[in-house]
């Protein structure tokens, strides 16, 4: 029996009805928590499906749906009539009808949206959340799919990658490679149109699915590469979880296109990051998750930083690093390699080795890279590491970032003095030293909101910071300080600015707005 059909509803009416069905089953993120328990739940997000049939055993409509969506398990007509309507879904293509049992032909998963809302997320059978299972390997494919056209569900890029996003609402918003269809549904919420675009038309076709399911509004969708498909056309904000593992060169029936997009090295995030300032309105955002290459005898940094197009500000930061021999072993068993049998695996391993040897690659970095369209002759270009936990969602401390780069440009020494300041939101301070010495080692202040930063800083930083509270300049402070020290301050206004830049650009400092002033 084959179940690689897609679903192609009659009308929304229909939608309408399978929707209300799963929410009157509480087929929900949060159902499934409270019917899985934690285990099982965190279980099944790796793609380990053990946990979760040993928790559905029973006969209620909850279990029926996760064993016929989620686990890819057929069930009993009647069971499946009792709680869809049934009669629908095998019409429109949700259901496969087998003798006296039903399949799932997609992977409908439930997701829980910024605001609580209930969403799903369609995907193809066995690639809901990623290759932890060996997507597209030997048997991950459904019947009569193409191996290479696959469709994956919600993985922790996936999440990366909503989580970071600047959701101010916008007039016009693109998903350029939308695969489920993921980014373009939270887009839906804050964006008046949204056009999601995707090489494979059978992940338009899935995207489609995923909004209608969740009740979106349906999206331009249009196939093709990178931004043919919206040639001449500028956005608000643009939005990419691209195709981007750095791979050797494969067959066309080997390429997994989810994630081999087709060009050389990392050639397809940079062309794809040069290119999007064409496609941005003035203050436009384009926010992009990547892999970049370790090149022997050249600065990763700066080598990234020369893929920022003219004309705008960029945030970019690495999030991991791992060496070509783990990058290898990583992307070989999303593929399902480990299973094809130890000669094929090493013929592979070996050809993925060669590849980065010929391009002088000792490593392979992974982050995020976000742009505005400043139109600033001076772009601020941020270029980081950053390995630490950080708070999801982001969103807000990446506009807060560009805002407080705004106000760094446009203020020299003498008008940062001028400035007024206050303390972030939950930031604490550290002293570091031995028990019973006078004076600490050092201060560290540290964040607990946002990139949950920390920096170590003066005695005179360390004052500065915590008298800042929006009433006085920072020049008066220093004085006022400079007094308590026995210090000459036009020696320390001289010699301040510099630690108050970098305590404002890594956002422990906010600067006080003049309307906030006089309000």
């Amino acid at each position: 029996m084959s179940t690689h059909r897609l679903p192609s509803p009659a009308g929304p009416e229909r939608v309408d009805r399978l929707r209300g069905a799963l929410l009157a089953a509480d087929f929900t993120a949060d159902g499934l928590l409270d019917l899985l328990g934690a285990p099982a739940y965190a279980a099944l997000a790796r793609g380990e499906t053990v946990p979760a049939l040993r928790a559905t055993r029973g006969g209620g409509p909850l279990e029926t749906l996760v064993r016929l969506f989620l686990l890819q398990r057929p069930v009993a007509f009647g069971r499946a009539a009792a709680v869809l309507p049934v009669e629908d879904c095998l019409a429109d293509g949700w259901l496969v009808r087998d003798g006296d049992e039903v399949r799932a032909s997609v992977d409908v998963r439930p997701y829980g949206g910024p605001q609580g809302e209930d969403w799903w997320i369609v995907s193809d059978l066995g690639c809901a959340v990623g290759g932890a299972a060996g997507i597209g390997g030997p048997g991950g494919a459904p019947g009569g799919v193409d191996r290479s056209g696959l469709v994956l569900g919600v993985g922790g890029a996936s999440t990366t990658l909503a989580g970071l996003t600047v959701r101010a609402p916008v007039e016009r918003a693109l998903d350029l490679g939308t695969g489920s269809g993921i980014q373009a549904l939270h887009a839906a919420r804050h964006a008046t149109s949204v056009t999601a675009t995707d090489p494979n038309p059978r992940a338009l076709r899935i995207a489609r699915l995923t909004l209608a399911l969740s009740g979106a509004a349906e999206p331009d969708l249009r196939e093709g590469s990178l931004f043919e498909p919206v040639a001449g056309e500028t956005y608000d904000l643009i939005v990419s979880n691209p195709p981007f593992v750095i791979s050797p060169p494969s067959s066309e029936g080997d390429r997994l296109v989810y994630r081999d997009g087709g060009m050389s090295g990392d050639d397809l995030c940079r062309t794809l990051v040069q290119r999007s300032a064409d496609h941005l309105t003035d203050g436009g955002w384009c926010q992009v998750l990547a892999n970049w290459q370790h090149v022997e005898g050249q600065d990763w940094r700066e080598r990234v930083a020369s893929w920022v197009p003219g004309g705008c500000d960029a945030w970019i930061v690495q999030r991991e690093v791992q060496d070509i021999t783990q990058y290898a072993e990583l992307w070989l068993r999303d593929a399902g390699a480990h299973l094809a049998g130890p000669a094929e695996y090493a013929a592979r391993y070996d050809a993925w080795l060669e590849e980065f040897e010929a391009r002088k690659t000792r490593a392979v970095g992974f982050g995020w890279i976000t742009l505005r369209k400043s139109g600033a002759d001076r772009p601020a270009v941020t270029v980081e590491e950053w390995p630490h936990p950080v708070e999801q969602p982001l969103g807000d401390a990446v506009m807060a970032h560009f805002r407080r780069q705004d106000f760094l440009r446009t203020h020299d020494d003498a008008a940062l003095l001028a400035a007024r300041f206050r303390l972030a939101d939950e930031v604490v301070q550290e002293q570091v030293g031995l028990p019973g010495a006078e004076d600490p080692e050092h201060v560290v202040l540290r964040q607990n909101r946002g990139m949950r930063r920390a920096t170590k800083v003066d005695t005179v930083g360390a004052g500065f910071a915590g008298v800042c509270d929006g009433t006085l300049s920072a020049g008066r402070i220093l004085d006022a300080i400079a007094q308590l020290l026995g210090e000459d301050p036009v020696v320390l206004r001289d010699r301040t600015p510099e630690s108050i830049r970098l305590l404002v650009e890594q956002g422990f400092l906010w600067p006080v707005d003049e309307r906030e002033e006089t309000g």
